[in-house]
């Protein structure tokens, strides 16, 4: 299984993640059996500066990702992952590993658009 996780720092399983997964500078690629971490890389989001709607979901269909975690994710964004075939979970806090252990232990929950995603475009700021 890989698991694709929005990360805002480049130091492996140590790496914060990122609360807004469109917008983060990196993407954790973590590939699993069995529950068993094999490799992780980071990833550069060439999207970081900006992106156009179904980019960034784009980009992780092309890196074969079975899974996306983060912390929060915008409702076109799900709809693209469903359309991919990719898992989408969010409520991710901490740092990949501890994001890698709550999912395994179901502490994450299926992906569910904020509030504001719909349609709050890409103009402003908001929290999730």
């Amino acid at each position: 299984m890989r698991i694709a996780i929005s990360a805002q720092t480049s130091n492996g399983l140590d790496s914060t993640i990122a609360q807004h997964f469109g917008r983060c500078p990196y993407f954790a690629i973590v590939d699993v059996q069995d529950r068993e971490i094999q490799t992780v890389e980071l990833i550069e989001n060439p999207f970081f500066a900006g992106h156009q709607v179904g980019q960034v979901p784009g980009f992780i269909n092309e890196q074969k990702a079975d899974v996306m975690l983060s912390g929060g994710m915008g409702g076109r964004a799900i709809q693209f992952f469903q359309q991919f075939g990719i898992e989408t979970a969010t409520g991710a806090s901490g740092t990949v590993r501890s994001t890698l252990e709550n999912y395994f232990g179901g502490g994450l929950t299926e992906a569910a658009p904020c509030a504001e995603s719909i349609e709050h475009g890409h103009g402003g700021n908001h929290n999730h």
